[in-house]
């Protein structure tokens, strides 16, 4: 459900910029914002006056009046009780024959849809906040439990686990073989994500999220409490790809099983707020080296492990399959009332039509997934996912290793490792609200990018040799990133266009992006330390390269591909929308209503 605002009573200029996941179907300014000339036949109820903004868009919003640079207009009077139904080809005299188009008979919401169904901004506003409590902060939750398990390796090796398993055996065969194996182990693991990508968005799709999710979450933290066990760096190996093996997928399962609830996602923040208590939990627990005659990094593999399996076993019990069914044997109420699940659904099924395209117990069939594979207008994004993030990776996976190499001891190394966290934190609010005032993705997602760029010119440009406190700082501010990510998680989804082609291009995309680790995983080699200077010059070249020419070109791309439907589109009479709609063939983003994001 989308994070709407209250009607307002219209000043000169309000903005009214489409939904995230609206479509451009027609000619007329109501059809410029997502709707059918003819969406509200004279008998139906009243619909919204004001369109609701995007979440992003409405968190943008909010954080520009609190640093003041968007002051509220005096004119704009705010009606909660107003009605917040947005219009939607619901509203059309041929409804029957759209619910024949665009929702599955065993679509496990049916019960609560209903096109005449009308609310208000204060019922709508109180369901928000229901479902963020009872959906979003649950889901904040596992994903705090999947980075818990995925990236304590690195406060791991800070404890010298790499030296306690017998990996390194003379000074400078040791610092390769340390090195090399790392890069192993690091590699490995994005393999595994790379197999189990699509597996795991199948199985999701053929058992339902609210199912397999738990499922992931048990077995990768029992895996991970298990290296309290490692041996040596067979064993080591072992579990770093059968963790990621049983996480890959995590994230675009976590996206779909979100878009039951929203029209779009918003757990980012959550990721970096763990990341920073882990910080300071590791302190705590590699400081246990010695108790039972075990190393510390032993026991933060056992204690954090046992800490996420807890969270996956109840996850069982706090996952609804769906909005209208959340009633179960241990939750006889539910969590919602018909009222307030018919709010739930009726938003996002009016937001997103082919969202009830498929039911959530429904598989893919091999000749679907090849239909999506080759759907040639995804693949600008699959290149950004390839490349976007390639120059964050070594020095990220290798922080703290370099901080104990340049004389910081395991506790000042892993303390060192948060500010930059922190900083992330900041410049995740701050690309959020420049997102709002630009209302561009290609442009705000290129700033990750830009970001870095000014990094690696230091870190090349700086004499020799390097102080330990001036890499501290040059690798906390190229740390402190505004991470774009979830930017093009959300474009790639809106992009798709059916819940198929959804299904199969998260995992597409996410598997470009474990590519794109396994590289950044053997950037930084042996013979370029201890500056690097050969491997930060390339990626210096990568973020020049994404800067002036991938993020442009895309952008330029989806708004050419935007020209052409809209060429077409706009040459048809009224008549002649309307007879596409309910005979194409098109399917998704090749229909000449549908409007690619830029």
């Amino acid at each position: 459900m989308s994070h709407h605002q209250p009607a307002v009573v219209p000043s000169s200029g309000v903005s009214d910029s489409p939904s995230d996941n609206g479509s451009l179907k027609g000619k007329s300014k109501a059809e410029n914002d997502g709707y059918p000339s003819d969406s509200v036949p004279p008998t139906a109820p009243a619909l919204a006056a004001q369109q609701g903004q995007r979440m992003e868009a409405a968190m943008g919003d909010a954080i520009l009046r609190f640093l003041r640079i968007r002051k509220p207009r005096r004119n704009d009077t705010y009606d909660l009780d107003a009605v917040a139904t947005q219009p939607s080809i619901w509203d059309s005299p041929d409804i029957e024959r759209y619910k024949e188009l665009y929702i599955h008979p065993q679509w496990e919401n049916w019960s609560a849809f209903d096109p005449n169904f009308r609310w208000t901004w204060r019922e709508e506003n109180a369901v928000r906040h229901k479902v963020d409590w009872k959906i979003m902060v649950w889901m904040c939750i596992m994903f705090a439990a999947l980075n818990i398990d995925r990236n304590n390796i690195q406060n791991a090796v800070s404890d010298n686990m790499l030296d306690d398993l017998g990996i390194t055996h003379a000074d400078y065969v040791s610092s390769f073989n340390r090195w090399e194996t790392h890069n192993i182990g690091q590699t490995i693991s994005r393999v595994g994500f790379l197999v189990a990508e699509l597996p795991s968005q199948l199985i999701s799709k053929r058992i339902g999220p609210d199912m397999w999710i738990p499922i992931q979450l048990c077995i990768f933290s029992l895996i991970s409490a298990m290296q309290f066990f490692l041996k040596g760096r067979a064993s080591f190996l072992a579990t770093r790809y059968l963790i990621a093996t049983f996480q890959g997928g995590f994230i675009p399962d976590t996206i779909l099983y979100l878009s039951y609830w929203y029209t779009g996602t918003r757990f980012w923040m959550s990721s970096q707020l763990v990341d920073i208590g882990v910080g300071f939990a590791a302190v705590g627990m590699l400081s246990m080296r010695g108790m039972l005659g075990y190393e510390g990094w032993r026991w933060l593999f056992l204690i954090e492990g046992a800490f996420t399996f807890l969270i996956g076993v109840a996850s069982f019990f706090l996952m609804p399959q769906s909005p209208a069914r959340t009633k179960s044997w241990w939750n006889p109420k539910g969590y919602f009332t018909e009222h307030e699940q018919k709010i739930i659904v009726n938003s996002v099924i009016r937001d997103d039509p082919q969202k009830g395209g498929m039911y959530n117990r429904q598989g893919l069939t091999v000749r679907q997934i090849w239909e999506c594979t080759k759907d040639y207008d995804m693949w600008p994004l699959y290149a950004l996912g390839l490349l976007f993030g390639l120059p964050k990776y070594p020095v990220n996976q290798y922080l703290t290793l370099s901080f104990r190499g340049l004389g910081f001891n395991v506790i000042e190394s892993n303390l060192l490792s948060i500010p930059y966290i922190v900083g992330s934190c900041i410049t995740m609010l701050a690309i959020t609200a420049f997102s709002e005032l630009v209302n561009n993705r290609s442009f705000v997602s290129m700033a990750e990018d830009a970001w870095l760029l000014p990094c690696f010119v230091a870190l090349i440009a700086l004499p020799e040799p390097i102080g330990p406190w001036a890499y501290f700082a040059i690798s906390t501010v190229l740390l402190s990133f505004p991470y774009t990510h979830p930017i093009q998680v959300a474009w790639t989804s809106r992009n798709a266009g059916s819940v198929q082609n959804r299904t199969v291009s998260a995992s597409l995309y996410n598997m470009w992006v474990q590519v794109s680790g396994m590289i950044g995983a053997n950037i930084y080699q042996p013979s370029d330390s201890p500056r690097y200077f050969k491997a930060n010059t390339g990626l210096l070249v990568i973020c020049v390269w994404m800067c002036l020419i991938q993020y442009p070109g895309t952008f330029f791309y989806y708004r050419w591909r935007n020209n052409q439907k809209a060429k077409k589109w706009d040459a048809m009479t009224p008549e002649e929308q309307h007879h596409y709609r309910t005979t194409t063939t098109d399917k998704g983003n090749k229909r000449l209503d549908f409007r690619f994001a830029t």
